[in-house]
Formats: structure tokens, sequence, C-alpha cells
């Protein structure tokens, strides 16, 4: 069962699986677009995910802003 994760309301999104694989090389995707990797297996981008996610919540906004426009101009 999905539930609304810390600070949301209403109806619950759609979740979309973070990591993918690429030529025997996993990734992990940003809500700001961009793709991170490589790592050797899905379980060190999932660790690399959480670490990101990590850095984001403690990040001060003129930092999240600056990955913003990257993920624009890497689309």
């Amino acid at each position: 069962m999905m539930y609304n994760r810390k600070g949301e309301q209403g109806k619950i999104p759609t979740r979309s699986e973070r990591t993918f694989q690429k030529f025997n090389y996993w990734y992990y995707s940003t809500r700001e677009g961009v793709d991170i990797g490589p790592f050797d297996s899905k379980e060190d981008a999932q660790i690399g995910a959480g670490e990101f996610i990590e850095f984001i919540q403690s990040a001060e906004p003129g930092m999240i802003a600056t990955l913003e426009q990257y993920g624009k101009r890497a689309a």
C-alpha cells in the first residue's frame, strides 16, 4: 500500500522507479531530470539516490535552483 510522503496531502502521485540499467551499469534519475551514474549494481545506485535525497533536503535554496537549471538544460 502506498502512503503520502511527509508534507504531501491529497491524492498520492504516481511514483516511478528511480533506478534503471543501461549498458550493464546502473543509474538513478533525479526529480530535476538528471541521470546520475554509472554504478556497478542496482544497490549502489539506490544508495547513491538516497544520499542525493539527503543532500537535497539539507541544501540551500540556491543549490536546488542551480540543479533545476542544470536539469532543464540536460533534458
